[in-house]
């Protein structure tokens, strides 16, 4: 009995999806252009012309290309990719971005064996290997994009990076691209383990909580970090050493304290996002949260800071602005 052509459409998905899991960039290449036509529709009927429906598609490609090893169907990823692109025009519209976590990724299925997550392990340590390889200026809003939970509009982006808007768009859609030949070129090669990364920075992220909060945090960036750390306002110093410990201190001593929400940590950079909690008598000494930009140096240690705010700033509290 011959096939009709939806039955070998699902087939050749199968197959496509499969080897995308196995980490073959053209095969998911191709998979996102045999399905853009269904995925611009979709995104056309929510959204209507302009230019957000090819950043969510784009957006929609990377969200993709991290998230393939989950497909549980394979033969129905035309389906899984318009969601995709469904949810990434809803939640534009409602004015939030639902670019899903790194740390968020390993929801595997009920009847998921060692073998699928180990294929999800490899997946997400290829990518950011390939991260690795763009320059400072793309991997930035890059990473904030797509695996930070709370500076992932372009509006924030721009202010981490104080450039505009259109801008953050063009570096964006230079990051992907060059991600795909980064993907690439990495394939074959060895990858580090960004799951005990990511453990290691989250432990070091509440040792050094747990400085501050006993007065140790000077001593712990004299011995953890560059002497010659730098706080960073967009690309320009605005203080060192000195100024982060006081304005740390300061905080801490009104009763202002902050805990660890979600960690990012590549190579060369790394995210702690924070939430924070104000004294009873200063509801408002500081914003409700805050995110840690950290670029490390060769030999791993916290050299340039930037500290992010993403709700509104209006208080007084030496916790330092963007």
């Amino acid at each position: 009995m011959s096939l009709n052509a939806g039955e070998v459409a699902r087939i050749e998905d199968a197959v496509l999806t499969r080897a995308a899991q196995a980490g073959d960039v053209t095969a998911l290449g191709l998979l996102l252009e045999r399905h853009r036509a269904g995925m611009r529709a979709v995104a056309l009927s929510i959204l209507g012309p302009g230019p957000d429906v090819d950043d969510v598609l784009q957006d929609a490609a990377v969200s993709a290309l991290r998230r393939v090893g989950g497909v549980r169907d394979p033969a129905a990823v035309g389906a899984w990719l318009r969601m995709i692109v469904r949810n990434a025009c809803r939640s534009l519209v409602r004015g939030s971005v639902p670019l899903q976590p790194l740390d968020d990724l390993h929801l595997p299925a009920m009847d998921s064996g060692p073998e699928r997550l180990l294929e999800q392990h490899a997946m997400r340590d290829w990518i950011w290997e390939a991260v690795e390889e763009l320059s400072p200026t793309l991997r930035l809003p890059l990473v904030l994009r797509h695996f930070s939970t709370t500076v992932t509009s372009y509006e924030r982006i721009a202010d981490v990076c104080a450039v505009p808007v259109g801008t953050v768009r063009s570096r964006l859609n230079q990051a992907r691209a060059k991600l795909v030949t980064a993907l690439a070129a990495k394939a074959d090669t060895s990858h580090a383990d960004i799951a005990q990364r990511t453990r290691a920075s989250r432990i070091e992220a509440r040792e050094t909580l747990d400085a501050a909060e006993s007065g140790h945090f000077g001593k712990l960036l004299t011995e953890c970090w560059s002497p010659e750390i730098a706080l960073l306002q967009g690309d320009d110093r605005v203080g060192g050493h000195s100024l982060l410990v006081h304005a740390m201190d300061s905080d801490v001593e009104v009763g202002v304290r902050q805990r660890l929400v979600h960690v990012v940590a590549g190579r060369s950079l790394v995210i702690w996002e924070m939430d924070i909690t104000n004294p009873v008598d200063a509801p408002e000494h500081c914003p409700p949260s805050v995110a840690w930009l950290m670029t490390l140096d060769d030999v791993g240690r916290v050299h340039r800071l930037r500290l992010f705010h993403p709700k509104p700033y209006r208080a007084t509290s030496p916790l330092l602005p963007v």
